[in-house]
């Protein structure tokens, strides 16, 4: 598949569990709906069953993990789709300037965006921001390790 030929519709069609190395219950991404070699765009419904929903509203930890996955979903998707490659296993490194002015509660749908800030052996600094109804409710910096990334 070349670059191109990626569309909003074929990523929504993907089964998020097939580009993502975590498995249930464990996944804090919906469907990954952008794709560009630095910018990636998740939504995520927050399940009321979600392991980092308490009193009814999901965590700063599960947002955190929501910010991971949504990079680690870009990565899966060019190594699974451009690269024809396996998905990679990746470490949260580091998450700096971490904020969190709102809330998501459960049933409500997130948008996380991240936008590579750079990559150099393996590990990307990427900056994420979460929206809960177009309310920004969470921006970070993460940096994800990824064994032997070719991205």
């Amino acid at each position: 598949m070349q670059l191109a030929d990626v569309t909003e519709a074929f990523l929504r069609s993907i089964d998020i569990h097939t580009i993502l190395p975590q498995q249930e219950p464990f996944v804090m991404v919906g469907k990954l709906v952008h794709f560009e070699l630095r910018t990636s765009t998740t939504e995520t419904v927050i399940r009321e069953d979600n392991l980092f929903v308490e009193k009814g509203y999901f965590t700063p930890c599960g947002i955190m993990e929501n910010m991971a996955q949504t990079c680690a979903s870009r990565i899966g998707f060019y190594n699974k789709y451009i690269l024809e490659k396996e998905v990679q296993i990746g470490y949260i490194g580091a998450i700096r300037d971490f904020v969190n002015p709102g809330k998501a509660r459960a049933g409500s749908q997130i948008t996380t965006t991240v936008d590579v800030v750079d990559e150099v052996f393996g590990m990307t600094l990427a900056s994420a921001t979460v929206k809960c109804q177009e309310e920004v409710i969470a921006t970070a910096q993460i940096v994800l390790a990824v064994k032997n990334m070719e991205l």
